[in-house]
């Protein structure tokens, strides 16, 4: 079965490191306004810091099934692209005049 992908935009409320994963990662929560905030674990510390991450607009696929990650439900896929280094880089707005929960098309 073939779904449409839902991408949406939020912005990240809470970062801590996720303590329990295989690969550093950290445990976020994205507010989507109308779409509620949702947590995440993303694989991000390497270019970035949790207090650097607070109040950033991220995209981030909204609709896959919530995924069991080290413990924490994770109910969004944080969008990002590899550096030359293969360090991944958050996709985001150009400007953070963006509502939460304003879908990508």
């Amino acid at each position: 079965m073939i779904r449409d992908v839902e991408m949406r935009v939020g912005r990240v409320i809470e970062a801590k490191p996720h303590p329990k994963a295989r690969k550093p990662a950290y445990i976020l929560k994205i507010d989507f306004g109308e779409y509620g905030v949702k947590t995440s674990s993303a694989q991000i510390t390497d270019l970035y810091r949790p207090e650097d991450l607070l109040g950033r607009m991220v995209v981030c696929v909204t609709n896959l099934p919530p995924k069991n990650i080290a413990g924490v439900i994770s109910e969004a896929l944080v969008l990002g692209v590899p550096d030359r280094e293969g360090r991944v880089v958050l996709l985001r707005p150009d400007t953070d005049d963006v509502e939460p929960g304003a879908e990508v098309f």
